[in-house]
């Protein structure tokens, strides 16, 4: 996976950043289980906890999201110009 230096993936992500979704990796099953919870390409994120073990907790769509490492790995998202405190 090739990746410029603004995008990477969402395990990633430090807390309180903002970032975009860009693209999604993985089977069948795991796309259709994220864009189901709302995980599109084009989608805002605020990653609310990241401590780098154990699940991510993630502000999208007016909701809080807990998501496994695993699966945030598979989300690749671009950094947001601004970052976000919460």
């Amino acid at each position: 996976m090739t990746q410029n230096s603004q995008e990477l993936s969402l395990d990633r992500t430090g807390t309180g950043h903002r970032v975009r979704i860009k693209q999604l990796n993985g089977g069948r099953h795991f796309i259709s289980r994220a864009t189901g919870i709302g995980f599109t390409p084009g989608a805002l994120v605020v990653v609310l906890q990241n401590y780098k073990v154990g699940p991510l907790i993630v502000y999208l769509r007016d909701t809080q999201v807990a998501i496994g490492r695993g699966e945030a790995r598979k989300i690749i998202v671009g950094k947001e110009p601004t970052s976000c405190r919460i």
